[in-house]
């Protein structure tokens, strides 16, 4: 068995900057207790008014207690309501410095939308994905994925639905670079192929809630295989997190119209790609001369065939 990472917190205390509070509470929502997501759903309502609320004020809008309240910093990383309230005042500027004078569109797509409305939803909800999940990214655990990556024996990818798609992005883009990966989109398969995974070997396992079963447990049985695991997750408290060695996680503002395929999946291809990059770059010439020969292997087919020269000189 590898050796165990030390326990994680309750949960990964966000950057508590202008760029990672919001993040870091939209991450944590999912897995709050009913009473402190009153509290999260009050404060990204209005960041800028709840930074004007008193303790007592916010609880009231949450319809909890003062306590839950204070409870509430504590899950999200925030020591105390003062610093909350500085960390949210400082949140809304920078995301109105960002949007302008622009009001930020309702997020989610009505029946009445024009088709502008709606382009103008999508394109907003996802370059916020993107910034908030790369506030929200830990590097110095990319850093760790990057190095398992890079030096495993073999690399194999969980993921089911529009989660599969992602994985399959991934395998494409290191088997171009000449890294042995694979794929499972079915559970079975995936539980046969940790049978061969050990030490040096990585499994990571894609999942925007973390609590897709045909995903989870191929990663949890690669772990007990001594595989190093890595979770690609919108929630960091979730069954897949926990059971992670590694965790990437996202920041996608799901709305009820636009399922997980959508914004999660444009934020996962972000934090793939910086994965990937990290991997390449490590052996950088091998990478390029990699890359150039699968090139020009597709470019070569896509010649007509009078363009290509017979191999007999005819």
């Amino acid at each position: 068995m590898p050796q165990q990472e030390p326990p994680r917190p309750a949960a990964p205390a966000p950057d508590t900057g202008a760029a990672g509070t919001l993040a870091g509470i939209r991450a944590a929502l999912p897995a709050l207790a009913p009473s402190e997501r009153r509290v999260a759903e009050a404060v990204l309502a209005d960041p800028a008014q709840a930074s004007e609320l008193s303790i007592s004020a916010l609880a009231g809008r949450a319809d909890t207690s003062v306590a839950t309240v204070m409870r509430f910093c504590r899950t999200i990383g925030i020591a105390n309501y003062p610093q909350l309230r500085l960390a949210l005042a400082a949140a809304a500027a920078r995301e109105h410095a960002l949007g302008g004078e622009r009001p930020a569109p309702v997020t989610d797509i009505s029946a009445t939308d024009t088709l502008d409305e709606i382009v103008g939803k999508i394109i907003y909800n996802e370059v916020h994905a993107l910034q908030d999940s790369g506030a929200a990214l830990d590097t110095e655990v990319l850093g760790r994925a990057v190095d398992a990556v890079a030096g495993a024996r073999r690399i194999d990818i969980f993921g089911v639905g529009a989660s599969a798609f992602v994985g399959q992005d991934l395998h494409q883009k290191l088997h171009r670079i000449g890294r042995t990966a694979f794929v499972w989109t079915d559970r079975h398969a995936a539980l046969t192929a940790t049978a061969l995974l050990g030490p040096g070997d990585v499994a990571l396992a894609v999942s925007h809630s973390g609590e897709t079963e045909d995903t989870v447990e191929p990663l949890l049985a690669a772990a007990e295989h001594g595989a190093t695991t890595i979770a690609l997750t919108n929630v960091p408290r979730s069954t897949l997190a926990r059971g992670a060695d590694l965790v990437l996680t996202t920041c996608a503002r799901e709305t009820p119209f636009r399922s997980g395929a959508t914004v999660s999946r444009i934020a996962q291809l972000a934090v793939i790609d910086c994965l990937f990059v990290g991997v390449a770059q490590r052996s950088y010439d091998a990478t390029t001369a990699a890359l150039e020969k699968t090139y020009g292997a597709v470019q070569h087919r896509r010649r007509s065939p009078s363009q290509r020269r017979s191999p007999t000189g005819d």
